[in-house]
């Protein structure tokens, strides 16, 4: 095949539109591909102007390209609108350039064309996709932002914006820091890179600051976005405003220390009350005054803890202040459990009256004595043991007081499990089975009366 033959079976061969026209605009060749776009074939086209194909209104286009081509000038790729043979108009990319002879004189012109109906459509479907996105990120709540993945921040949203009063330029890669509070900038770097690293899922809060020079705080979460290898691409940020959600907790925090400083008033009162209504049984109104401070002990430790949840470890620490400086001594071994308010009332009263009678009579009343407090998680059951070794001989008691109900009846009553305590020869034992569920916040029954 010679050359010329080549290049005749590879415009005849091509899907894009060939077509070869005079310095007049008459068309000198018709390729195959062009009869299928336009609907016109060979013969039909062939020695006619290619004004043909031009819809009335853009007939100016076609003066120019005559023009352009004149002089020799290449007319790049531009989109525009053609007629097809059955009259609709046809949205094409045209690229035009011009034909010399041996001479180096223009006696042409070259043209490609190709449908250009689906390029339009797709942009079409990105401007609408990109409408709906601008439209929901500059229109949420919190402010949004997108960074790669060396943590280059690339896109605010407008609340960004509109908050801190910035521009693109002051903001891009880092800029951010320049809004950020300079205590709170070092940590917040520094946990932002070790995500960076790590691919991890990333929260903070800290304060920024607004246009109006005053600082917000905001709870900010980052996820990685990652591609099909599963490498990360880029992050997608927001910081939402917590503010007012702080300053209502701090109020209720307030509030909370408020309510417990007068409720444990009227435990003071009730205290003098009762000294004074029962003279000359001090015996009693000591062991009362001893309950109703666990119940103030129990009560300080929910009010820090926002009435939420407590951890048990926390919760045997604070009741068992009362055995500081004791003569035995006391080892712990206790898993990281949270408990819920009412079951950390029921066993804080349970074990503070086993530490009273211990201090008393059992294994802390003596240098040798050893108490052991010890929990588990084990089959859906949370079990709490007090042992008690190397204290004076103990023998069960003859009656049956308030003290065991605090010990026995109302931690089984309340948890529907267990709680035993045997008074051994060796060292008095207690040991509490209660269901997780009945334990952990969320899940407390109510009292019973």
């Amino acid at each position: 095949m010679g050359i010329f033959d080549f290049y005749a079976a590879l415009v005849e061969s091509s899907d894009d539109a060939i077509v070869a026209k005079d310095v007049n605009g008459v068309v000198i060749s018709w390729n195959p591909a062009a009869e299928r776009l336009f609907g016109w074939s060979s013969a039909e086209m062939v020695g006619y102007s290619i004004r043909r194909l031009l819809p009335p209104d853009r007939q100016h286009e076609e003066d120019d390209i005559l023009a352009r081509i004149g002089r020799g000038e290449r007319v790049g790729q531009f989109l525009t609108k053609r007629l097809h043979k059955d009259g609709h108009e046809l949205d094409i990319s045209v690229t035009v350039s011009p034909v010399r002879d041996e001479m180096g004189t223009v006696v042409g012109a070259s043209k490609i064309a190709r449908d250009a109906g689906p390029y339009l459509k797709q942009q079409a479907e990105l401007l609408v996709s990109k409408a709906r996105f601008e439209t929901l990120a500059n229109n949420i709540a919190p402010l949004c932002w997108m960074a790669n993945a060396d943590g280059h921040l690339f896109w605010y949203n407008q609340r960004w914006y509109d908050f801190t009063g910035t521009t693109w330029e002051e903001m891009d890669g880092w800029g951010w820091e320049k809004v950020q509070h300079p205590d709170h900038l070092p940590r917040v770097k520094e946990l932002w890179i070790k995500h960076l690293q790590s691919g991890d899922e990333w929260e903070d809060t800290f304060p920024l600051r607004g246009k109006d020079g005053e600082w917000r705080w905001f709870l900010s979460r980052a996820k990685p976005i990652r591609n099909e290898a599963g490498e990360i691409i880029r992050w997608f940020g927001t910081n939402t405003d917590i503010t007012e959600q702080l300053q209502q907790a701090e109020q209720i925090r307030l509030l909370l220390l408020e309510v417990n400083h007068r409720s444990k008033n009227m435990l003071t009162t009730i205290q003098a009350l009762l000294r004074r209504s029962i003279e000359g049984n001090e015996e009693f109104v000591a062991r009362f005054s001893e309950r109703i401070r666990s119940l103030a002990a129990s009560q300080d430790i929910l009010v820090r803890r926002a009435w939420r949840e407590v951890p048990l470890d926390e919760l045997v620490a604070g009741q068992l202040k009362l055995v500081e400086g004791a003569a035995g001594s006391l080892q712990t071994d206790l898993p990281d459990l949270s408990i819920g308010p009412r079951a950390a009332e029921t066993i804080g009263m349970a074990l503070h009256e086993l530490a009273t009678n211990s201090l008393k009579y059992g294994a802390l009343s003596v240098a040798e004595g050893v108490v052991q407090i010890a929990a588990r998680v084990e089959d859906g059951n949370l079990h709490l043991s007090w042992t008690e070794s190397g204290g004076p001989p103990v023998s069960p008691p003859t009656r049956k007081g308030f003290g065991t109900t605090l010990i026995s009846d109302v931690p089984r009553r309340y948890f529907g499990g267990s709680a035993d305590i045997d008074y051994a020869p060796g060292g008095v034992t207690w040991r509490l089975v209660a269901p997780v569920a009945m334990v952990t916040p969320g899940h407390e029954p109510e009292p019973e009366a």
